[in-house]
């Protein structure tokens, strides 16, 4: 069956740098665009970042935008979110989801990872 698992997170320093991974099986990156979502307590779900199947195109959330690297290994099957600069307001579950266009509305992304829990705290 279709699976998408990140793996990556962890508690980081205010500053530091985290590297997320999405790998997924049952699918290849050809053919689907792959996003990057966060969710912090109390909040809503947040879109960061997206990478275009066809031809890499990346998309960022302003909130990201400068900080975060989303990139992809096609060999691999994975997905990467390079994270830098990392803020005590990063500190959310990310997941990684499936679409077939990055700018579709959230509930459009059909397969979702379970998410990867991330820290910024000293």
């Amino acid at each position: 069956q279709v699976q998408l698992v990140e793996s990556g997170g962890g508690l980081v320093q205010p500053g530091g740098s985290l590297r997320l991974s999405c790998a997924v099986s049952r699918f290849t990156l050809d053919y689907y665009d792959i996003g990057w979502f966060r969710q912090a307590p109390g909040k809503e779900r947040e879109g960061l970042s997206c990478i275009s199947a066809y031809d890499g195109t990346t998309y960022y959330a302003n909130s990201v935008k400068g900080r975060f690297t989303i990139s992809r290994d096609k060999a691999r099957n994975t997905v990467y979110l390079q994270m830098s600069s990392l803020k005590p307001e990063d500190t959310a579950v990310y997941y990684c989801a499936r679409a077939g266009d990055c700018r579709a509305d959230p509930y459009e992304y059909d397969y979702w990872g379970q998410g990867a829990q991330v820290t910024v705290s000293s």
